[in-house]
């Protein structure tokens, strides 16, 4: 980075912090003026579309004015800053231009984030966990896992999501966490060995944020996570938020448990045990014993929807709906193009439901892996369907990924993940269709004449075709300059 750059970066802080500690007890009307300053300062559209929503919704008194609140004036403040310094200033005002340019070089979009798995081990045993077939013997060495943070920073990747297994299994980790600063990282964990000594030490590193699994109540966790794990949730919910540090929920819908997680009664309990946020993720048939009957139904994936899109409207806490949320990211994100998956072994996946893999990190780097022929090919089909409703290859359109994984050779990154292309074939097909039917409907009644629906696949391709022309051009200059 040139001196520039660098004094540039740290007047953008600055200037970032100064605003961030004024806002702990401005008035409501200095909140929206500044929203406006924020939007002067974002050099991206889409994210300068994502500061005018929520102006208006400040505008309009909505929840998440109380949301921004309970941030800036019930977090720590290592939290508070480490959180709009890393995942602002850093991820989005100075990351964006930074992988913008990368982009150009490669010819292919650079992912926002990724998810690393460096353990598979754990201390429950759920049914279902898409981490429940990997191989448990063997942790991902510390090495490879400070290498690979070393190279997002790089990259202008300043947010990362660790998932598992159990994150917190390895003391190593907490360490590691704490020796990138610059880095926020959103831990997803069973909550279970988050005791107060552990709260207080995220509370001083300021850039861990957990999302805590959870299925419900006490006997819907207790069934799926073991008796007692509920409680053991409680109190680790307990002990972060009397520490000041940012943590949200993780819940996994299934057949079981949609219309009871998604309740308002349930979202309203979780807030106020503290959680800032939260994220569904629909059942996929994978991991340990592969279900179909655990999919919820698509009515149920409906109704889910439904009920998150109220709920953002109602309630103070942000919201990800992990499928139902494609129309407003542009369908899929999975394969790099915004963000991709590594397990423990150093195996890259499109995401984390989807276990086929052709590279790994032990001997490639992360621009050589989330540039490669395979995530390209997947990128080039998205969105795989105009719908932005079905956005998935693994569930939606599943034809997509056998597609691909034949034409690449992608392998399955464990012992029996091809099932979902296999003996589960038909029932995914069956599920796929029976989506299709219900939400084409909404698709075009619904969305039609907003902003969401337009021709995304020819925009996409000539999004993804304009930066390798880039890319080539770019390498044709070098080789003349080399000459």
């Amino acid at each position: 980075m040139s001196y520039l750059d660098s004094l540039k970066a740290f007047t953008t802080e600055q200037v970032v912090k100064l605003m961030v500690n004024s806002l702990r007890n401005a008035s409501d009307e200095n909140i929206i003026r500044l929203t406006y300053l924020a939007e002067k300062l974002t050099p991206i559209e889409y994210y300068r579309d994502q500061i005018r929503a929520l102006r208006q919704m400040f505008e309009e008194q909505r929840p998440q004015i109380v949301l921004a609140r309970r941030v800036l004036q019930e977090t720590h403040p290592n939290v508070r800053e480490k959180l709009v310094v890393n995942l602002i200033v850093k991820s989005i005002l100075l990351g964006v231009p930074k992988r913008q340019k990368l982009e150009k070089e490669l010819g292919v979009q650079v992912p926002f984030f990724f998810v690393v798995s460096p353990t598979m081990r754990c201390n429950l045993n759920c049914y279902g966990c898409y981490a429940g077939q990997y191989r448990k013997e063997s942790d991902m060495p510390i090495e490879l896992l400070d290498r690979l943070f070393n190279e997002a920073e790089e990259m202008g990747m300043n947010f990362l999501t660790i998932s598992g297994g159990e994150p917190f299994i390895r003391k190593e980790h907490l360490d590691l966490f704490e020796k990138h600063p610059d880095i926020a990282f959103q831990i997803y964990t069973n909550g279970t060995l988050i005791n107060q000594e552990v709260a207080k030490r995220l509370a001083q590193m300021g850039n861990v944020y957990p999302a805590i699994s959870v299925e419900g109540y006490e006997k819907e966790t207790d069934e799926r996570r073991g008796k007692g794990t509920f409680k053991k949730i409680m109190q680790a919910m307990e002990a972060l938020r009397d520490e000041g540090v940012l943590f949200g929920f993780s819940i996994t819908a299934t057949r079981h448990n949609t219309e009871l997680v998604s309740s308002d009664e349930f979202i309203e309990f979780l807030i106020n045990k503290g959680c800032a946020f939260g994220w569904f993720f629909t059942y996929v048939p994978i991991g340990k014993k592969p279900d179909t009957s655990l999919m919820p139904t698509p009515e149920q994936r409906l109704h889910l929807r439904n009920q998150v899109h109220r709920i953002r409207y109602e309630k103070p806490i942000f919201i990800g709906d992990f499928w139902n949320d494609g129309p407003y990211v542009g369908g899929c994100i999975a394969g790099g193009r915004r963000y991709f998956h590594i397990n423990n072994a150093g195996d890259v996946e499109p995401c984390v439901f989807c276990h086929f893999t052709v590279d790994n990190v032990k001997d490639k780097s992360l621009k050589e892996v989330f540039s490669s022929p395979f995530f390209r090919a997947i990128q080039k089909e998205q969105p795989y369907d105009n719908n932005l409703m079905r956005p998935c290859m693994l569930i939606d359109v599943p034809e997509v990924l056998r597609e691909v994984v034949e034409k690449y050779g992608a392998r399955p990154s464990h012992e029996g993940a091809e099932t979902l292309i296999t003996t589960l074939k038909d029932e995914i097909d069956r599920y796929a269709q029976a989506f299709k039917e219900l939400t084409d409907p909404i698709w075009e009644t619904e969305y039609k004449g907003t902003v969401y629906y337009k021709d995304y696949k020819t925009e996409r391709k000539e999004y993804l075709r304009k930066l390798e022309e880039e890319a080539n051009a770019n390498r044709e200059k070098t080789k003349v300059g080399v000459n």
